[in-house]
């Protein structure tokens, strides 16, 4: 499978339109933002603290600064991501040059992980630049290094399920806005079942709870790595990448 040539045309693409380099800018200027914020509050509850030493028992810059940025990043991702993966098929469809690829002798499959994998390796990058901010804490406290890695890896899992819905979506339409907004709607569908949980109750409730994609994130920011967990974003990203294969062979042989 010719999953190379695809991803280097992808990653090329990313990075000669203006699409990753305002992805980037955006997501950076606002992470940096939330942390710096988070971090000047620990610092001045820290002062406090000096006075009142029952205060200071209950700080903890692993809970009190890295968990709160996490679950930030998460909410910039559920923003930005639809704009990383609505030109993916999109775009290739509004050109009429989805048919012309889809004839040549590549497999759907390798259509399909080429542009993904160039989709997730841009959003490695926006995650693997956020490192300097544990960095900056480890240079003022002592940080729990489990809780940040597995902080990392939820992340990873929630943003590779994310782009694997707007690669979804893209392959579903040939406007970009159309996708984007179908990606961000499913996205926060998902977001914000787990709030209806409490108010549903019994097995309704359950249901919803572990559909949440918001759910099953917090567990990895808390320094549990549940195998529940991460087979949810795995599965939930698989039957996304499945759907989408499928909505590829069915263009095919209309086409």
């Amino acid at each position: 499978m010719r999953i190379w040539p695809i991803f280097k045309k992808e990653m090329r693409l990313y990075f000669t339109s203006p699409v990753a380099w305002v992805v980037l800018t955006i997501f950076l200027f606002i992470a940096g933002y939330f942390f710096s914020s988070i971090f000047n509050f620990f610092s001045q509850a820290s002062i406090q603290s000096a006075m009142n030493p029952a205060m200071g028992r209950e700080l903890n810059v692993t809970d009190s600064v890295m968990r709160p940025l996490f679950s930030n990043i998460s909410v910039i991702l559920l923003l930005l991501m639809p704009l990383v993966t609505m030109r993916l098929f999109a775009e290739e469809r509004r050109a009429g040059t989805i048919e012309l690829l889809l004839t040549y002798p590549v497999r759907d499959g390798a259509v399909l992980a080429g542009k993904y994998l160039a989709a997730l390796a841009l959003y490695t990058l926006m995650i693997g630049l956020t490192a300097l901010y544990p960095a900056i804490v480890v240079y003022f406290a002592r940080l729990e290094l489990g809780p940040v890695l597995t902080g990392y890896l939820g992340l990873l899992l929630m943003g590779a399920t994310f782009i694997a819905v707007g690669v979804f979506a893209s392959s579903l339409t040939d406007n970009q806005i159309v996708a984007a907004v179908t990606t961000f709607g499913a996205l926060l569908i998902f977001w914000i079942l787990g709030w209806s949980a409490d108010y549903a109750g019994g097995a309704l409730g359950r249901v919803l709870q572990f559909l949440s994609l918001l759910e099953h994130n917090d567990s990895f920011s808390k320094g549990v790595l549940d195998t529940k967990d991460v087979l949810y974003y795995v599965n939930f990203a698989v039957l996304a990448l499945f759907l989408t294969l499928r909505s590829l062979e069915a263009r095919r042989w209309k086409g």
